[in-house]
């Protein structure tokens, strides 16, 4: 009953500023502001405004939302490793043991633009002009 009465005054008075703006012949933002305005009661009609308020002060729903940021949190850590190459003991185990794990092959103008990892030459040039 309460939450009734607050969203309609709110919508009364946002309906009183919508008619001022709307004196001053600015039609079309004294149609924004009505609209703005209907929405608290709109919401309060729908039971919307409850549901929010039932669920902010209910520590079950916050839980909630503490396990679901959990997963997402893990989710999304897994899917980082993943693209890292970090696939753990699996993936080793999968290999036959005498070989190297072998690396995916690079396409495109990134494989002629990377350099071989043997080709230090540019670290032994620097290294030189440093005197090491």
């Amino acid at each position: 009953m309460l939450i009734g009465t607050f969203c309609t005054l709110l919508t009364a008075a946002g309906l009183g500023v919508a008619f001022l703006v709307a004196k001053r012949r600015r039609y079309a933002t004294a149609l924004r502001v009505a609209a703005f305005s209907l929405l608290p009661l709109g919401l309060a009609m729908t039971g919307v405004v409850r549901f929010v308020l039932n669920m902010t002060f209910n520590p079950v729903a916050w839980a909630g939302l503490g396990v679901i940021g959990l997963a997402l949190l893990i989710f999304f850590v897994a899917g980082f490793a993943d693209r890292r190459g970090g696939g753990g003991a699996g993936q080793a185990a999968a290999e036959p043991a005498g070989q190297a794990p072998a690396l995916p092959a690079k396409r495109g103008r990134a494989a002629a633009a990377a350099a071989p990892a043997d080709d230090f030459s540019d670290i032994e040039a620097i290294l030189k002009k440093h005197g090491i």
